[in-house]
């Protein structure tokens, strides 16, 4: 099953974001004490007592929207609902019952959904008689929170966390392949074309997938799942919600892959954007293979080859380890070199080092390695163990952890590469303290 949905909704002002910004633990969604100012999604994986979801924070919802960017934050709200698993329908416990709050309320009535309504800017027990106002909204349970102090919040959560399914990380008989990129670089004629059906409206108008679709293919008798997504947009650049939403469907669908094909449009070059759904990838500690599309619209291919496939990596540097491909989508050039690569990586994100072997390489490592003094005292690490598999992830034992810093775990990472592969995958790498005797 995919990870429960959360989203919040509800009029401007009304604290959607400092909500959203509590339960996920984090700053990432803009406050500011006037109307209006999130007008993106923002989206984050959270969790409460071990129940995992993503939590969605929506622009407001307008009864009469005054411009064309308020009309969007409204219709991005409603096709939120529609996508939710559960929905949050925020109110304010200051300005009390609105028209647009009535409006909203019904509209969610009517998709069938999960809903908890959430009276908000009450922040003490006295303030409580605010909710008497509220019922009228036609629920029998109303529950008081301040958002920003966090008065009531555990008692929402309770019930939020009531609702919320367990969640059981997908696993397939086969590999899962997440096609993604940016709109328009080519992704649903790359799917077309490895599976040898046109299930995909292809197009040339950004956006034309907007949903995550999965189909089944099949190369000399293995089987594959390709789940074509749709196109990441820069934020400034997102015009129509139901685009807006597509991201946060991209980011499921990464998500749940094995394997992730970045497709870059080779006619356009290599953007930042590109570059930020790579990163995306790699915070999902995902497989990933960088394929170059459109390769025949290409000036001098070879020239091009030469020099782009460094700057890409090196541009890329937190994905360095991804093999780079040239295909075109619609020529079918190259596109079955995707298999073997993809069954590598697999190979690669389920390979267990036997400990001694382990060992036996950080024990050559090691001698080579410097670390400064950590509070006047010698740092040692003792040995390094494998903790998991997909990605392949390790611990370090050492007397002080925060003497070891993200510039030795790197180079640690860099040799782990030179002496056992891992090709296509991330690894993960941590470090515990452990102190031996007389230390």
């Amino acid at each position: 099953m995919a990870k429960p949905l959360i989203v919040i909704v509800g009029r401007p002002n009304v604290g959607k974001s400092t909500l959203f910004n509590r339960m996920t633990g984090t700053h990432s969604a803009i406050v500011e004490d006037f109307p209006g100012v999130t007008r993106d999604r923002n989206y984050l994986d959270a969790e409460w007592e071990g129940k995992s979801y993503m939590l969605v924070d929506t622009g407001g919802f307008y009864l009469d929207p005054p411009e064309d960017i308020f009309a969007q934050a409204k219709e991005q709200a409603l096709f939120a609902v529609e996508e939710g698993d559960i929905i949050i329908h925020l109110l304010d416990g200051k300005d009390g019952l609105t028209p647009a709050d009535m409006e909203l309320a019904r509209l969610i009535r009517t998709s069938g959904k999960q809903v908890i309504w959430l009276v908000n800017k009450i922040d003490a027990p006295v303030r409580d008689s605010r909710l008497y106002d509220f019922y009228a909204i036609g629920s029998e349970e109303l529950y008081p929170v301040s958002a920003a102090t966090g008065y009531g919040y555990d008692d929402f959560m309770e019930r939020l966390g009531a609702l919320l399914p367990e969640y059981h990380e997908e696993k397939s008989e086969f590999p899962r392949i997440a096609v993604v990129g940016r709109p328009n670089v080519g992704k649903s004629t790359l799917v077309n074309a490895l599976t040898g059906k046109k299930r995909m409206v292809v197009s040339p108008v950004a956006g034309t997938t907007r949903d995550a679709i999965d189909s089944i293919c099949t190369f000399h008798g293995k089987k594959y799942v390709i789940i074509d997504t749709a196109g990441l947009r820069k934020k400034g650049k997102i015009g129509y919600s139901l685009e807006r939403f597509s991201m946060v469907r991209a980011v499921r669908s990464i998500e749940k892959c094995d394997v992730a094909l970045v497709v870059f449009d080779m006619s356009e070059g290599i953007t930042d954007q590109d570059l930020k759904v790579a990163g995306m990838v790699k915070d999902y500690s995902k497989g990933s293979i960088f394929l170059l599309n459109k390769w025949d619209l290409v000036s001098e291919p070879e020239a091009a080859f030469k020099h782009l496939i460094p700057d890409l990596h090196r541009r890329a540097w937190f994905s360095e380890y991804s093999p780079a491909i040239t295909i075109s989508g619609v020529s079918k050039k190259r596109i079955t070199k995707v298999f073997p690569v993809i069954d590598t990586i697999m190979e690669q994100r389920r390979k267990r080092i036997p400990t001694g072997e382990l060992n036996r390489f950080f024990g050559e490592v090691i001698e080579r390695f410097s670390i400064p003094m950590y509070k006047g005292k010698a740092v040692k690490m003792y040995y390094m163990t494998q903790v998991g598999i997909e990605p392949p992830t390790f611990v370090i034992f050492a007397n002080y952890r925060d003497a070891i810093k993200d510039s030795h775990l790197r180079y640690l990472e860099r040799k782990l590469r030179e002496y056992f592969g891992f090709e296509g995958t991330p690894l993960k790498i941590y470090v515990r303290s452990k102190r031996r005797d007389g230390e």
